[in-house]
């Protein structure tokens, strides 16, 4: 029998099949970011809803029986399946048999199974004690309907509801984060209530008709303290009447404590929900652009990309500057991108995501690098750096390209003075005003440019003028006004200069989505 689950274990352990199977019911049952999830979570919400309608309305009412077959084995069985997945997905018990025997063979002592099965069990145990699963477990009971008390926990149907809704996870999230004070104003609560039965009970047990036992008296103490005030008991002594007074002002100002504490926790969590809900809209797509620092730079850029751009997020890591931003109408969250847990929380294993450090601070953008090529080698990191002495240290830190504003400020002045004519027409071309657009062409592999030489390609005719081809990642192997038997290959980039009109007609013509 040991050898026969041994040999299970490692065969589901070399099984590539089996651990894409295990991953997909663990994603789809645990992660949000699956874009299966939803769908999955609105299935179980629409289960949980109608099993609770068919328990009203057969309260009096008779029910069809297939009606009665959908919800005893129907929803009791889908519940049941999810119930049996998620203890699956929980913990793997064939990793747990294959490491004891790997580290008895290397060891050199003798398998011992039960060791390996006892640790298992004790994981799967932790999840069954779960508040979670146990809300799944009783969901499943009303199946059974030979014991008609088990049709109550129907209700508990309505508990599973936490697991499928993120808003009503976030409300008990706000609310676990400040259990320490409402944990002490239920305390206080009870002690009031208690204290102020006991007295009441002590005052007026033997002139109040209305008051027969401690449990009445506590009961008044509840209603009381809670504002509610039915008016079915009520003190008829002074005595009574003076803890009433006390028991009242004691409730309002008890309600207007848990009020502040839940507002101040909603308003702590408000920008954390914000820039969760920011980060996921992100992580949505395939090609989305980070910057790093809202400085004069970054103003500009967006300034003149704002029309264009849509999938972006600024970070920076001082409030001041994300309030800002936020109120100039862009997306941006407080964090330190330095840190690991900052970019960590965005899919940058894409090949077209872009990062930009444009930070004021040279070390703060080095450290920003760093973190971005560490986390991916596909992520494209453009870095701004103040001087030309630091772009060694950048490039070895892993940025693709450096930006010099201040040296191209300073030689866009010289044009100024020296050429003007020149610094308005390039300024204009690099600005995007309405003469002419600069723009590169990339040459892909399914492109009808492939094998065409420049001499075949009419520039002229298409209202373009051809500047270059960048072939290799290096300056030399950018190839000025090339010679027009030169053939086109893939990953070619050609640098052209237009109307953009004229650009879009030439993509349009000769390249693929």
């Amino acid at each position: 029998m040991k050898n026969i689950i041994l040999n299970i274990a490692l065969q589901l352990n070399r099984s590539a099949k089996y651990k894409t199977i295990k991953r997909y019911f663990d994603s789809l049952l645990n992660d949000s970011s699956n874009p299966n999830k939803k769908y999955f979570d609105m299935a179980m919400i629409f289960l949980i809803l109608s099993s609770i309608l068919i328990l009203i309305y057969e309260v009096q009412h008779s029910i069809a029986p297939w009606i009665d077959y959908y919800d005893i084995y129907f929803v009791s069985v889908i519940f049941l399946i999810e119930y049996l997945l998620r203890f699956w997905v929980y913990s793997d018990v064939h990793k747990m048999i294959v490491t004891e025997y790997e580290d008895s063979q290397f060891l050199g002592r003798e398998f011992s199974l039960w060791r390996p099965l006892k640790k298992a069990w004790k994981t799967k145990l932790e999840y069954m004690r779960t508040p979670s699963a146990i809300v799944d477990f009783l969901a499943i009971l009303p199946a059974y309907r030979p014991i008609r008390i088990l049709r109550f926990f129907v209700l508990f149907r309505v508990f599973k509801l936490l697991r499928y809704t993120k808003s009503i996870n976030q409300f008990v999230d706000v609310l676990a984060n400040k259990r320490f004070e409402l944990f002490t104003l239920l305390f206080i609560l009870f002690f009031v209530m208690v204290v102020s039965g006991i007295a009441i009970y002590v005052l007026e047990e033997k002139s109040n008709p209305n008051i027969n036992s401690l449990f009445d008296a506590i009961y008044w103490a509840l209603v009381t303290i809670s504002t509610v005030g039915y008016g079915d008991i009520s003190p008829i002594t002074t005595g009574g009447r003076i803890i009433s007074i006390i028991i009242i002002i004691s409730g309002i100002a008890m309600i207007s404590f848990a009020t502040s504490v839940i507002v101040s926790a909603f308003s702590e969590k408000l920008g954390e929900l914000k820039e969760h809900r920011t980060i996921n809209k992100i992580n949505k797509n395939k090609m989305f652009l980070i910057i790093c620092g809202y400085g004069e730079l970054t103003k500009l850029f967006l300034h003149q990309e704002k029309k264009r751009l849509d999938n972006y997020v600024i970070i920076d890591k001082e409030a001041q500057k994300v309030r800002e931003a936020i109120a100039d109408g862009y997306y941006a969250i407080c964090d330190d991108a330095s840190k690991h847990e900052a970019l960590s929380r965005y899919d940058i294993e894409y090949e077209k995501i872009t990062l930009l450090c444009l930070t004021h601070n040279d070390i703060e953008n080095i450290y920003i690098t760093l973190n971005a090529r560490s986390l991916s080698r596909k992520i494209t990191i453009i870095a701004r750096a103040s001087t030309n002495n630091l772009v060694k240290k950048y490039t070895l830190a892993g940025a693709n390209h450096v930006l010099l504003p201040n040296e191209i400020a300073n030689s866009m002045l010289f044009w100024a003075i020296k050429n003007p004519i020149i610094y308005k027409a390039s300024h204009a071309i690099l600005m995007g005003k309405p003469i002419a657009v600069i723009d590169e062409v990339q040459v892909n592999s399914k492109d009808k440019l492939i094998g065409k030489s420049i001499g075949m390609i009419d520039f002229e005719a298409r209202k373009l003028l051809f500047i270059g081809i960048q072939r290799g990642g290096s300056k030399e192997d950018f190839l000025f006004n090339p010679q027009p038997q030169t053939i086109l290959l893939a990953g070619d980039v050609l640098l052209v200069m237009g109307m953009q009109i004229s650009l879009d007609y030439f993509k349009e013509i000769y390249q693929k989505e």
